[in-house]
């Protein structure tokens, strides 16, 4: 699923390569897939992109936002885009299927759920995506450790989970269940752990594993388990995820352990990230 590390890496090769470029023809829905969100009516896409010439792309959180024209193409969640030149052999089914005048095109397909919106700016007012384009985002300096602090102000602080804290209720937009699994490992933290629990210093150190660890995701043109519009895996090895379970934990060698939580797996090293109980 396309987070904070992937979006900025995605912006980045769409500047890259479609610089220039303008639509000649687009398609959504022509593959019907239950959890495709799309903005007004899919049909009308076609008519709304073409001619439209590609401006820029921008990470807002986890999502991507590319301008074409006076038109937005917002992506969000399980969308995954790729990039084909005009000889190269295209999926069979897609859910976004916009072709170039050099007879290049970009492909989104949706692994589980995923929202594919075409709208003019000030149409959408949808509220993830507004507070994505709102809050700092970790990579930014606005986001400083007094910032992190008054996320404090949340209904039940103390209470929370750690995951609960940084990967629910768009607290952090684009911080979400992937990235999460090495912030806490970095951070020498349970999953389970709640907040409460923590001392000043172990907050401090939380703070700095989302900074460190999400500028390291992106610099390394996002997580392993994620793919960039040319097909290839991101460049971060994961330390915790579907492929490091059952494996020996980097830090000290014990079996890295996964679980059900909040609707999602967790990944962790037990020695290394005991739960950690309130004093």
């Amino acid at each position: 699923m396309m987070e904070l590390p992937e979006s900025h890496n995605l912006a980045k090769q769409l500047n890259e390569t479609l610089k220039g470029k303008v639509i000649r023809k687009a398609a959504a829905n022509s593959s019907p897939h239950g959890f495709a969100f799309y903005f007004g009516d899919p049909a009308l896409y076609n008519e709304r992109l073409t001619k439209k010439p590609f401006g820029h792309a921008q990470a807002n959180g986890g999502q991507l936002e590319l301008f074409f024209g006076d038109m937005r193409v917002a992506l969000n969640d399980g969308a995954n885009l790729r990039y084909f030149l005009s000889e190269a052999p295209l999926p069979k089914k897609h859910q976004l299927y916009i072709e170039f005048e050099d007879s290049s095109s970009l492909v989104v397909t949706v692994q589980m759920y995923a929202g594919i919106m075409a709208f003019k700016e000030g149409e959408h007012d949808n509220f993830y995506y507004k507070i994505a384009k709102e809050k700092p985002t970790p990579l930014g300096s606005e986001f400083d450790l007094s910032y992190f602090k008054s996320l404090k102000e949340c209904e039940k602080y103390e209470k929370l989970s750690a995951k609960a804290f940084l990967a629910t209720e768009q607290r952090i937009p684009g911080l979400g269940n992937g990235v999460l699994q090495d912030i806490l490992w970095n951070a020498l933290i349970h999953p389970k752990t709640k907040m409460g629990a923590l001392t000043a210093k172990q907050f401090d150190i939380l703070y700095k594993a989302v900074k460190g660890t999400l500028a390291e995701m992106t610099r390394e043109g996002g997580r392993d388990t994620e793919r960039d519009i040319f097909g290839h895996s991101g460049g971060y090895i994961c330390k915790l995820s579907k492929n490091t379970l059952g494996r020996p934990c980097e830090r000290c060698g014990t079996s890295i352990e996964k679980a059900a939580y909040l609707g999602g797996a967790v990944y962790f090293c037990p020695a290394c990230q005991p739960v950690i109980t309130a004093k």
